[in-house]
Parts: C-alpha cells; structure tokens; sequence
C-alpha cells in the first residue's frame, strides 16, 4: 500500500502542476513518509517544489499540544525559514493574510474516521477560504484506520461546531480525501479540489494521528470512546491507554458490565470487556486510583463488522444511569470554547444520545429505532464519493 504522500514524492508526473506555484503543506506529528520523514521535510528536499509556508491543525504541525483546547501559536520554521500559522490558536480558519502566502495547499492529515475529530472540520473551513480567494486544495489521502462502517446520529441542523463540521453521523466510513469532495458537493464550493488517492488500500480488510491516538486499538474504540470527553468518567487521559478505557473513583465496573449484557448483548458483539484499575496523572480524577472497564478490540474476539464503539460506550451511560440514577455523569464545561450546550449534545450533533441515556424506561431497541435511519441514509449518501472499492 502506498499513501498520497509517497506517491507525490515517488511520481514525478505528481508534482509537475505544482512547478512554479507557491506551495504550502498543512500538516501534524502523523504526516510522516514510509521511512517516517515528516512530510514538510520531505517536501522541502525536493527542489521543484517552492514551500512558502504551513499550517498546523489542533495539537500543531509537529505535535507541539497534547491536551484538548490548548492553543498553538504561529512561529518561524528554524530549518526552512517559512511561516507556520496555526489555525488551533487566535483563528480557527485561515485568514486573507494566511491565504495570500500560497497559490496550493496540499493537505497530509491522518483521520480518525470520526465526525468529532477536529481534523475534518479544518478541512472543510480551508476548503471554504480557497474557494472565496480562488486556490488549489490538493489532499494527500491516507487510510481511514476505522474503515467503512458506518455508526451513530447524525449530526442535527444548529449543532455545527468545530467538533460537528456538517450532517453526518459519529462514525463516516470516508478517508480524508473522501471526505474533502463531500464537503464539496455538500457546501457547493466551487474549488480546485484534487486528491493523490492512496494505491492498494482495501477499507474493507479490517484496517487497522493526533498525540491522543497511540495505536490501533484507540482509532477502533475512539467514535464511543470520545463521548466521555462529556462526561465526569476519566477517559483514560493521563495514562498509556487513553481512550481505550474509563472509569472514576466511584464506580463499580463489575455490576456496569453486568447491567451492560442485560441491556443490549448484541451491542457488545466483536469486542471483549474487562475491569481495570488506572490513576491518571494528568486530566479528570488525576492521582486518584479510578475502577474502571477496558474495551478490548486487538484480540481474537475483534470482529471489524460487529464491533460498534458507539453503542458500546452509550450502553455503558445507560448501565450506570439505571444503577446509579443520581450519578453526576454529564461535565458542564465549556466544551471546544461552546458555553451554552452541554459538551455531550456537542459531541452528538443533537441531545438525542444523552435524552435516550436518561429516560429511566428508554430501551436499546429506542435508541436503534432512532439511529438506523441516519445510518442507513448516510450510506446511501457517501455512496459517489467513495474512492476506494
């Protein structure tokens, strides 16, 4: 398999449009080469292309913030001498000034697969700005390590934010690359828009980032996984599993998980459970030991098809909710600089998650009555965007 950035550092027909124009490269820690040379690096070893200056998403070009709504500045590139603007800082969308530094953009982010991760919300909004001032996007696809299944609500019209960049349910099933021509024809942007496909990726061979997304087994559980972003449960921040696991100082994992098989079996098909104990050293319940459940997906019980992330960790809410009605589960904070909408409805695109988890007779099949439709729609929708068969 090759991904977009090997092709336009191997095939020089790749890069013959881009003689003469001012290039920039938006990019962060994961947009590295097949040797795991950071792609502005290898971009800049190759004389015929003109880096003029880049851009750096949340967390930053080289992956300079860990945690979530921690700022990057813009600075001067020490070894090549050009602008890097941040647009995880004072803007979230680049402005004329950063627009007039490049005639192309190519774009090397590595996706989760998930509506919430702020990397395709970025990708729309420069999508967005090049069609207003008239340049080339040109994306450097890579895989989407969650694959093609499709999970979740979809976002609900008023909910946009930059964790909710437009209609599409939690879990999309699109590369970057995918993603970038729905948005086109989503938001009819009239743009330049060009993606270098990736060569022999097969989406639907279980395939398998950001400083949070240390391996496989997080891009796998990271569409439930980053509902507890939204909740008083520890995510797992502060150890070496973040996102794989949850937990707080007061909970009992052994009676949720029970609870859990109770409620929805079939919901937990293709991955394995287990009780744990962790103590974050940073972020929610730090230097407190927390029990908690582990969600296993790197083992023999993994099945890529059956596995659903967010019904799992929505399952999980709902355990803890009828055990412990009174439990203060929902965090209100100001979630991605939203003050006035709880961070979990952010998360969702809609309150309809958090209202199914609350209402005491609310069953699972309520909240699949509720979810199918979307999923089924949007399968239908992505359908000619689809790259990769």
């Amino acid at each position: 398999m090759k991904f977009g950035l090997d092709r336009l550092l191997t095939e020089p027909e790749l890069r013959r449009p881009l003689a003469g124009r001012r290039v920039a490269l938006l990019a962060h820690p994961a947009s590295v080469t097949a040797d795991l040379t950071h792609a502005l690096d290898a971009l800049d070893a190759l004389p015929e292309i003109k880096l003029t200056a880049a851009f750096g998403p949340q967390h930053g070009l080289r992956g300079d913030k860990q945690d979530n709504m921690m700022e990057s500045p813009d600075f001067l590139d020490p070894q090549l001498g050009i602008p890097v603007f941040s647009l995880y800082g004072e803007v979230r969308r680049p402005t004329p000034a950063m627009m007039d530094s490049f005639d192309v953009l190519l774009v090397d982010l590595q996706d989760l697969g998930c509506r919430i991760y702020t990397f395709i919300t970025t990708l729309r909004y420069v999508l967005e700005e090049a069609a207003r001032f008239g340049k080339t996007v040109i994306v450097l696809d890579r895989p989407n390590p969650a694959g093609r299944p499709v999970e979740g609500l979809t976002l609900l019209p008023g909910w946009e934010s930059f964790v909710g960049a437009g209609p599409m349910p939690m879990r999309h099933g699109l590369t970057l690359g995918e993603m970038g021509h729905w948005f086109v024809r989503q938001f009819k942007l009239d743009v330049d828009y060009q993606v270098i496909e990736m060569q022999n990726w097969q989406p639907e061979a279980a395939p398998g980032s950001s400083p949070n997304a240390p391996n496989l087994s997080m891009a796998r559980c990271y569409a439930g996984t980053v509902m507890l972003e939204g909740t008083t449960l520890s995510e797992g921040r502060g150890t070496t599993r973040p996102l794989e696991l949850f937990g707080a100082p007061d909970i009992e994992p052994r009676q949720i998980m029970a609870k859990m098989a109770q409620l929805a079996p079939d919901w937990l098909h293709g991955c394995r459970l287990r009780e744990c104990w962790f103590e974050p050293t940073f972020h929610k319940h730090a230097g407190k030991l927390c029990a908690g459940i582990q969600i296993h997906v790197e083992d023999a019980s993994y099945d890529h098809a059956a596995f659903k992330p967010w019904r799992v960790q929505a399952l999980a809410f709902k355990a803890i909710r009828l055990l412990r009605p009174d439990y203060p589960l929902w965090r209100d904070f100001a979630y991605e600089y939203e003050h006035d909408r709880l961070a979990i409805d952010l998360i969702n695109g809609g309150e309809g998650l958090r209202l199914w988890v609350d209402d005491s007779q609310a069953e699972a099949g309520d909240l699949d009555a509720l979810t199918q439709p979307d999923e089924a729609a949007w399968r239908e929708l992505r359908e000619d965007v689809l790259l990769y068969r």
